[in-house]
């Protein structure tokens, strides 16, 4: 290590002691952003490994903020990418027989996608805050925490996601 071993996140076990306490948050939080449990594992394994390679620079009390920056920054850089996965899968309806009304099981994709669309529609922060608390079970506060923005800023969020998701759904019944 580049500075004494024995100074703030770069002591060992302070560093294992983080990781088991931001870990799972950190991939959950990227899962909602991919939709992608691997891709989520991966990010969260980059951070954590520049946090690792970068803990002489990185006081204890900002190891957080920086390891939520270099998994948005990577984020980020995949999302183009995401975006033309999720092109290609809604062009490439897949037909399925197994013995159901091929109407209903027509309707049912349509809906799923149409549903995905939905969601991939809303911004990254309104997808991002609504599926921490939606999908994670996440309060206000800790999704505030974990976005580093204002709880009042997480309520417009979410608010603003719901009635965009609402206006789609209406749409399309």
């Amino acid at each position: 290590m580049k500075k004494d071993s024995t100074t703030g996140i770069c002591e060992e076990l302070t560093f294992a002691n983080f990781f088991k306490g931001h870990a799972r948050t950190l991939r959950n939080y990227l899962y909602y952003k991919f939709g992608n449990e691997e891709q989520a594992e991966d990010v969260t394994q980059e951070a954590f490994i520049k946090l690792w390679e970068n803990c002489a620079n990185v006081p204890p009390e900002k190891a957080k903020s920086f390891l939520y920056t270099v998994a948005n920054n990577t984020t980020l850089n995949q999302i183009a990418h995401q975006k033309v996965v999720l092109e290609y899968s809604k062009k490439n309806v897949h037909n399925h027989t197994d013995g159901q009304d091929p109407e209903f099981l027509m309707e049912e994709e349509q809906f799923k996608v149409k549903l995905q669309n939905a969601i991939a529609g809303l911004s990254e922060a309104q997808r991002s805050a609504f599926l921490l608390h939606r999908i994670d079970g996440k309060k206000y506060h800790e999704i505030a925490e974990i976005l580093g923005i204002s709880i009042k800023a997480v309520e417009k969020r979410i608010h603003g996601a719901l009635q965009e998701l609402r206006k789609q759904i209406d749409n399309i019944r």
